[in-house]
């Protein structure tokens, strides 16, 4: 039988299959999602790269379930970066607002855990070690907002250094009056218009 993840929020449902194996069908739609978006917006100028990225995908099985799970819950992954050297492929949620299938969600399990009343359905952390992604942390988050204008409207959750969690908090970040700020939130709080952004290296 096949298990399945289902993540509600506000009218919309995300369901992810939990084999964590796309059938050819799924294998070639989001291939073409993919494609179609790094050729509309390519943030690395280098020829031939996408043969590249479909070939290591292609071989990756379980990485492209993955960004095909960042992709249902509107993440629109896309390249951010690409290392020659190591040929390794570097995706970033790139959506212009933080992610609709990501959001009311608090920071952790354990902040999750300690609500007694009122739980979201999810956190942040749980949700991306579900989909077999990482958090963007500050530097990540603000090397995205160098290529083009994120999170105007929306927040995103960051991944919060160990010293700011263990006093309870939690850190996020925007951009408003064409500046990147971050701030602090109790972890165990959750905004309609806070989600989170990710990254998969392939």
């Amino acid at each position: 039988m096949t298990l399945y993840m289902v993540v509600s929020f506000f009218s919309k449902k995300v369901t992810f299959d939990m084999k964590k194996i796309l059938n050819k069908a799924q294998t070639d739609q989001i291939l073409a999602i993919l494609k179609d978006r790094f050729e509309k917006i390519n943030y690395i100028k280098q020829p031939k790269l996408w043969e590249i990225i479909e070939q290591k995908l292609t071989n990756a099985p379980q990485k492209l379930w993955s960004l095909n799970a960042m992709e249902e819950s509107g993440g629109e992954p896309n390249v951010v970066l690409y290392d020659s050297n190591a040929n390794e492929i570097i995706f970033f949620d790139c959506v212009v607002e933080s992610p609709k299938g990501r959001r009311s969600f608090c920071y952790d399990p354990e902040s999750l855990a300690s609500r007694k009343e009122h739980k979201p359905a999810h956190s942040v952390i749980g949700f991306a070690e579900e989909i077999g992604i990482e958090m963007l942390n500050e530097e990540e988050y603000r090397f995205l907002q160098t290529l083009g204008k994120f999170d105007n409207k929306t927040s995103s959750w960051l991944l919060t250094p160990k010293k700011i969690r263990d006093l309870g908090g939690a850190i996020f970040g925007d951009c408003r009056y064409d500046t990147v700020f971050t701030y602090h939130n109790g972890a165990e709080s959750y905004y309609g218009s806070r989600g989170f952004r990710g990254k998969l290296e392939v």
